[in-house]
């Protein structure tokens, strides 16, 4: 239905009076929007200031005289329920909904599938998804995984067009190749147009049509765990829309010029992206905002949620130190989401971005936290790109970057996200790391030297590291929804590409020599600020086979016979070193290999090796397993 049919419908039901219908029975059925069961559909709808709701769709050909009344559920405060029979899976509906005055036309809040953002609701069955080939899949560990954050419209996109989730699966083995565990998607319902960072949901419990809707998004994921990937889905509940929103004063009820039932409707409803922050005191807006986490968990198997702007949900400015712009109903949201998501599926990871390096976000709801897993660390990405695009060696600050490694009294390293590029990272006035060293010639030799160093901290550090689509291949420029990947670039730059794959089997101890990478214990050993070399210790239990030290080299000189001090005696296997010939044709400034270790103390261990350290280089050692 166009929206000039829309229209003109609106005015028929205002001419037309409603011809005698039996009186509507409210469905016990439960749940909210379109209920398919027992041959027909439950529709249900909150409207609690309406004093009449229908549904009307082509099941009575969108004829007003025929449309369904809905009963008031008094067992439900404020919800309108009806169950109409004979309607099956894809039937298209519309809400009509009368404070007084006409009749508006609402699409489903709780619509599963949608035409388009200002189109209609279709009567989506989860039933219908299919999950064969799953069985066998299990999820990684948490500290084990490696991110790939991917947005779907330029990650997938061809020749033909913007990406869609069957065109993404076609690149799910590039991922697998590469040793990725887990994508993380950028947000995928549905919102205002067909392109779109997806930080502007319309439609929260609706896959984005143009991306392929509901059984795409479902095909994605089987596919992704058959190759054993996890899922992550980015979702936004710091604010909604601001556009193509049937949300914004559904039932007719406002207050003065505010977006009526499902926000605030006073200031603390106003941010960067519109005044249209939902109003975490009411029970009914946490309940929206919650089944939607909860069906994409179960119904849709992802495997955890990152919450976008986690600061704007409890704070009006993102400042939560600033206690005169706390939102108090904000935090017990989160913290009431995080407690029902724990108890439905504990073994499923949620993330934050709040981005203030503040331990309440992940500290227990029970416990006056916001009950987070893990957060994403602005104490990372900035000091480490800070070191890696500063032009001169001496401006580097080497302690910020060893700080920013170690990372701040984790208990696991899945408590906390690194990165060096991210979608917020590389736009916004930010382009990707190489091409902010040097610009319009990011494939320059400081500019793969660099990036190959952010990445061996990035996948070495204290943390879950994820990278950015593209990352892995020298994506150049800033990110924008209309510019698609640069898959070319994956030969271009082959030995880049290879160098980031050996640093994921690294990270994720695939050879069996590299356990520490996942453990919890951090050592910086020096910060050699003169010769810019910075060495660390990572290790979970310790011994050979698990402990692991990764001496980074942040100046352009090389170094010949660097001592640096290990745990212990004996042979020390180097297992990855940025600086090799294989991984770019004009690296292999200096000759480097393994090492032995001989008796005396070094940065406070009892032995000590020398090596060679080209010029912007990383270099990780472990022993062989005994």
């Amino acid at each position: 239905m166009t929206l000039r049919q829309g229209r003109t419908l609106a005015s028929r039901l205002e001419r037309t009076p409603t011809l005698a219908v039996v009186p509507a029975q409210s469905s016990p059925h439960p749940g909210m929007g379109a209920i398919p069961h027992d041959g027909g559909v439950t529709f249900r709808v909150w409207a609690p200031n309406a004093r009449n709701v229908a549904v009307i769709g082509d099941f009575c050909a969108w004829d007003t005289r025929r449309k369904h009344p809905l009963a008031l559920d008094h067992a439900r405060a404020g919800t309108w329920s009806v169950f109409v029979p004979g309607v099956g899976t894809g039937a298209e509906y519309r809400f009509l909904v009368r404070r007084g005055g006409p009749y508006l036309w609402r699409m489903d809040p709780c619509a599963r599938q949608v035409t388009h953002s200002t189109g209609n609701s279709v009567v989506f069955d989860p039933a219908s998804l299919d999950w064969s080939g799953e069985e066998a899949y299990a999820s990684p560990g948490w500290d084990e995984i490696v991110l790939y954050e991917l947005h779907v419209g330029t990650f997938a996109a061809d020749h033909h067009g913007p990406g869609t989730f069957d065109k993404a699966i076609g690149r799910l083995d590039h991922l697998a190749w590469l040793g990725i565990n887990a994508v993380e998607v950028m947000p995928p319902f549905e919102f205002a147009g067909t392109v779109s960072w997806g930080y502007n949901p319309s439609h929260s419990y609706a896959i984005e049509s143009s991306y392929g809707g509901p059984h795409a998004f479902a095909r994605f994921v089987r596919e992704a765990h058959r190759r054993g990937i996890a899922v992550f889905l980015d979702i936004v509940h710091n604010h909604l829309g601001p556009t193509d929103l049937d949300l914004w004063r559904f039932d007719g009820w406002r207050k003065a010029r505010w977006g009526g039932i499902y926000f605030f409707n006073d200031r603390r409803a106003v941010t960067p992206w519109g005044a249209t922050r939902p109003d975490y005191g009411r029970k009914q807006v946490r309940s929206y905002l919650r089944d939607a986490a909860v069906m994409w968990l179960e119904e849709f198997h992802v495997d955890g949620l990152r919450l976008d702007g986690t600061n704007y949900v409890r704070s009006r400015w993102g400042d939560t130190r600033d206690r005169g712009s706390y939102l108090r109903p904000g935090h017990d949201h989160l913290a009431g989401l995080t407690a029902d998501l724990r108890v439905r599926q504990p073994w499923k990871l949620l993330i934050a971005e709040d981005m203030q390096r503040d331990p309440v976000v992940t500290r227990p709801s029970s416990a006056g936290g916001l009950g987070f897993h893990s957060q994403w660390d602005a104490d990372f990405v900035h000091p480490v790109r800070a070191a890696l695009e500063t032009p001169r060696d001496e401006d580097r600050d080497l302690h910020a970057v060893a700080r920013a490694f170690a990372g701040h009294y984790l208990a696991a390293p899945h408590e906390r996200v690194i990165f060096t590029e991210s979608h917020d990272e590389v736009a916004n006035g930010r382009s990707r790391v190489p091409e902010t060293i040097n610009p319009g010639a990011a494939d320059s030799w400081h500019s793969r030297k660099r990036a190959a160093l952010g990445l061996a901290l990035t996948l070495t550090g204290n943390g879950l590291p994820l990278l950015f689509q593209g990352q892995e291949f020298l994506e150049d420029g800033w990110f924008s929804d209309r510019r698609p990947l640069s898959w070319d670039k994956a030969d271009r730059h082959s030995g880049f590409l290879h160098l980031v794959r050996d640093l994921v089997a690294l990270r994720r101890n695939r050879d069996h020599h590299a356990g520490g990478l996942h453990g919890p214990h951090t050592h910086i050993l020096r910060v050699d600020a003169g010769a810019g070399v910075l060495i660390a210790h990572r290790w979970h239990r310790g011994g050979p086979g698990d402990d692991v030290v990764v001496v980074a080299n942040l100046s352009q000189h090389s170094h010949h016979r660097y001592p640096i001090g290990l745990p212990r005696t004996g042979g020390w296997r180097l297992r990855v070193n940025t600086d090799a010939p294989t991984y770019g044709h004009d690296f292999g400034a200096v000759p480097a290999g393994d090492v032995d270790a001989t008796a005396g103390w070094c940065d406070g261990y009892p032995a000590v090796a020398h090596t060679a350290i080209g010029p912007y280089a990383a270099l990780v050692f472990s022993q062989d397993p005994a």
